[in-house]
């Protein structure tokens, strides 16, 4: 077997994952990409409200995907281009999720998928102060002029899977893994007719039905509150797993609530930034970019030094870890 899988990006209406507007995929073949495809549509009905923020980010609009397909209609051409291959994604956690929670809403069934994860790749295989996809693409040689077209992403990731496998002497993503001592994770099969709802999509239902309301930004001085140990029982998929968290600058959720969601999925939250961190996430709108802008809290500064010294740590925005964690905070309503 070659080096043979599909990379694929989503970019949704909103900050729940199954809301998906646009897909882009790229598949490869013994390390060659041979097919391309994306796709606009109309996220499933009743989650279809496009948010400010998302607009901003990629540029689509309502009325650019008024009249095409649902998510759910569409997801017989995507899961038949996509076939048996693995699955690989930067921050698979979202788009796996994506998929996840899309055809849930739909109240469709979703097969298994096997799934590489071109964050935590790029985390051991590069030596990055972000490992956003716009810095992994860059360390891996590929252009990428338009972040957040889903077409160019997809590309993007699959370039950076191509060159990890290359710096690791790996033809095939078994052999990858191998070398990594790491397990390919799988996201199983589920049908919500008959198995329990993912807890992103709960989640958005009880908001939906009135049972719970998203809080307005804050940018009062955040409360630290307490430090949660780890939950041992996370999935090891995820790319907060096992990192030690600190935060800084204004999250759209309070502090103590990114601290609770880190450590649901396997990080250990702690206050100030030390030896043992290895990702500050950054608050106040802050983007990859600013990094090389230099628009940084004393927290990021920190990190970049010990980054400068040989320290494995990372930085990565609110939004990425909103992508982490399985989106907007949710609350029970006030």
């Amino acid at each position: 077997m070659g080096l043979d899988f599909t990379a694929i990006d989503f970019e949704t209406a909103n900050g729940f994952r199954g809301s998906p507007c646009a897909v882009g995929l790229t598949k490869v073949r013994g390390g060659v990409i041979v097919e391309e495809a994306s796709w606009l549509m109309r996220p499933p009905e009743n989650h279809d409200t496009f948010d400010y923020h998302n607009v901003r980010v990629h540029g689509i609009k309502p009325e650019q995907v008024a009249g095409r397909p649902r998510f759910g209609e569409l997801f017989p051409e995507i899961g038949a281009f996509i076939g048996g291959d693995i699955l690989a994604a930067h921050n698979a956690a979202f788009d796996l999720g994506v998929i996840r929670s899309g055809l849930e809403v739909s109240g469709l069934p979703g097969p298994a998928y096997d799934y590489v994860c071109t964050v935590m790749l790029s985390r051991r295989c590069y030596s990055l102060v972000s490992n956003s996809l716009p810095f992994a693409a860059e360390e891996a040689g590929v252009p990428l002029v338009n972040h957040h077209d889903a077409a160019e992403d997809a590309r993007a990731c699959a370039g950076i899977l191509i060159d990890i496998a290359g710096r690791n002497r790996a033809n095939s993503i078994a052999e990858l893994y191998l070398s990594l001592g790491l397990s390919i994770p799988q996201q199983p099969a589920f049908d919500p007719s008959s198995g329990g709802l993912s807890k992103a999509t709960a989640a958005a239902l009880a908001a939906a039905s009135g049972g719970s309301a998203a809080r307005p930004f804050r940018s009062e001085w955040p409360e630290e509150g307490p430090n949660p140990e780890p939950n041992p029982d996370a999935e090891p998929g995820n790319p907060l797993f096992g990192q030690t968290v600190v935060f800084t600058g204004s999250l759209a959720m309070p502090r103590p609530e990114a601290k609770m969601r880190s450590a649901e999925l396997g990080a250990r939250p702690e206050s100030r930034v030390t030896a043992r961190t290895s990702v500050l996430v950054v608050g106040d709108g802050f983007v990859a970019g600013d990094l090389r802008s230099g628009r940084l809290t004393g927290k990021a500064k920190r990190v970049l030094e010990l980054h400068d010294r040989g320290q494995a740590i990372e930085v990565i925005s609110e939004g990425e870890f909103l992508q982490m964690v399985g989106g907007v905070p949710v609350h029970v309503a006030q």
